[in-house]
């Protein structure tokens, strides 16, 4: 029997994200509703919901009914869960590893969860664009399929990677994945997908172009430009072997005076390892701080170790280097520009 995939967010603004990891489990809000732990049926979880919610559409009802049908019916141990995190623009993959409770927390917005085996974190980058839409629905719980994208988030949980337009069967086997139609809803709990989100949008095709254009060594001349571009006079190592240094940068004239940074980059996944070297770098070469710019993110061990060297040791990750991007774009040398086409755009907020 094959596992399903979940998502399941932690919140409009991502704030319950990192208790969610922090505490192996999925689920929270609906503050209001009752423990469901006696509810055997969808239809006893709506008539709780109609208990409680009697101000609210029918739609609504309907809505919050499936949802919470999802969490206390519908998951099974084994399946897979992705959890988008706002505030690092990263994807946490887990599996579910026991069912429904109600948790006795004083936070009435965290007591309807899941527990969950959190194995991985990858960022938004590592995810193609497509696979990006099907997981862009705004309902708290929802199970995507469209894409291919059970098989493909199990590749990614496995590997770090997503596989892309090819797509995985089932069994992992690479097939064609077709394009599906305008109007499939089969990825969402009872409801069509919501609007995209622009922004977010707009995000991931600039940080799908600058992975493309700036791979390999590329990456370290387009942070060394950004440091330039913040006023950094930098010293970039040719690409080979660098001894864990690809760029020294520093301010002044002659680029001697303080801050003075010693940089390592990467576009695979940080190891601890990485950290402890560029912590002893640091040190050894006189700097006074570590900047470790890194595409695919930290393993969970080295957030530890960067935990742990946080007045020495600084992360970019892909969100921050896109940042820097959109901020210093008029600054950038005009062969960097060019490969990253930009132009702005007003548009009205939402009402």
């Amino acid at each position: 029997m094959t596992n399903s995939a979940w998502v399941v967010r932690a919140g409009r603004y991502g704030e319950r994200d990192e208790w969610a990891i922090e505490n192996g489990c999925s689920g929270g809000g609906w503050s209001e509703v009752p423990d469901l732990t006696n509810a055997e049926s969808r239809a006893d979880v709506d008539a709780i919901v109609n208990e409680v919610y009697t101000a609210e559409s029918q739609g609504a009802r309907t809505n919050a009914t499936s949802q919470l049908w999802a969490l206390r019916g519908r998951m099974n141990i084994g399946d897979l869960m992705a959890l988008p995190v706002k505030a690092t623009h990263e994807i946490a993959l887990g599996r579910v590893v026991s069912g429904y409770s109600y948790s006795a927390d004083d936070d009435p917005g965290k007591r309807h969860v899941v527990a969950v085996d959190w194995q991985r974190r990858v960022p938004r980058s590592a995810i193609k664009q497509d696979l990006l839409y099907t997981l862009g629905s705004a309902l708290t719980v929802f199970s995507p399929s469209r894409n291919n994208a059970v098989a493909r988030l199990e590749h990614v949980l496995a590997t770090g990677e997503d596989i892309g337009s090819s797509g995985l069967s089932p069994r992992g086997d690479a097939v064609p994945v077709a394009k599906p139609s305008p109007s499939s809803v089969g990825d969402v709990v009872d409801e069509p997908e919501s609007q995209p989100d622009i922004d977010v949008i707009a995000q991931d095709q600039i940080t799908t172009r600058i992975a493309v254009e700036f791979s390999g060594h590329g990456l370290a001349h387009l942070v060394a430009v950004l440091l330039e571009a913040e006023g950094f006079d930098t010293d970039e190592a040719p690409p080979g072997a660098d001894g864990g240094i690809d760029i020294t940068a520093g301010q002044g004239l002659l680029g001697l005076e303080s801050p003075k940074l010693i940089v390592q980059v990467k576009t695979g996944q940080v190891a601890s390892e990485v950290v402890a070297q560029l912590n002893g770098l640091v040190h050894t070469q006189g700097a006074d701080y570590g900047l470790l710019a890194t595409w695919t993110g930290l393993s969970r061990a080295a957030r530890e170790a960067v935990k742990h060297q946080r007045f020495r040791v600084k992360v970019w990750d892909s969100t921050d280097i896109v940042e820097r991007v959109l901020k210093n774009y008029e600054k950038l040398p005009e062969d960097v520009a060019e490969r990253i086409p930009l132009r702005r755009v007003w548009m009205l907020k939402d009402a």
